[in-house]
């Protein structure tokens, strides 16, 4: 009879276990709701509410102002390079491309303005407008990357020394080889009972 009796108290621990993590579960409350990502805004408040001729003025202006940032990162590419300042010309020259791109495709994007602005294209020219405002912003990010490219350094002047002071307290054995003087330990024997 001992030998065909099951364990009851496993599978009724195993069931109040269940029971208190479904009771735990429900208790917690729904998840708090995240917050909604306000709109990403590229223009000024005013820009929403312009019209068709206005985003083409605006925009008119924007390339020009392109243009400068551009004119300023050339300056600055054609002094590193009197300097022979490799690693300054190379993040400049970078920089300058990437102005250059910026600024060829805001025009051709300003001439898909002008024509869905002649066509009273609403849609079409809001977002040819916000195109040439994202790459605006591009540019004077671009021009502001360019203002920190780190030459290389001028500091040392004259011819480098190396000083070294080694310590006298080192030991003269190497601690990486082994010891003459082992020292071996004879394990205890041990009684049994049964030896």
């Amino acid at each position: 009879m001992g030998s065909t009796a099951k364990p009851r108290g496993l599978p009724i621990l195993l069931l109040l276990l269940a029971v208190a993590g479904v009771a735990s579960a429900q208790t917690a409350g729904p998840p708090a709701p995240v917050p909604a990502k306000p709109p990403v805004e590229l223009g000024a408040a005013r820009d929403a509410t312009l019209t068709p001729a206005q985003m083409v003025s605006s925009a008119k202006g924007f390339v020009p102002e392109m243009e400068r940032g551009a004119t300023v990162v050339r300056r600055q590419l054609g002094e590193a390079r009197e300097r022979r300042d490799v690693v300054r010309v190379l993040c400049l020259n970078d920089k300058l491309n990437q102005i250059d791109l910026a600024t060829r495709t805001a025009t051709d994007r300003l001439d898909a303005l002008n024509a869905a602005a002649t066509q009273n294209d609403a849609d079409r020219t809001k977002h040819e407008f916000t195109v040439v405002q994202v790459l605006r912003e591009r540019v004077k990010s671009l021009v502001s990357e360019a203002n920190q490219c780190i030459g290389e350094e001028t500091g040392f002047v004259g011819d480098s020394r190396v000083v070294v002071n080694v310590d006298s307290n080192i030991p003269s054995t190497d601690p990486s080889e082994f010891p003459d003087d082992t020292v071996v330990n004879t394990p205890p024997t041990l009684s049994s009972p049964t030896l």
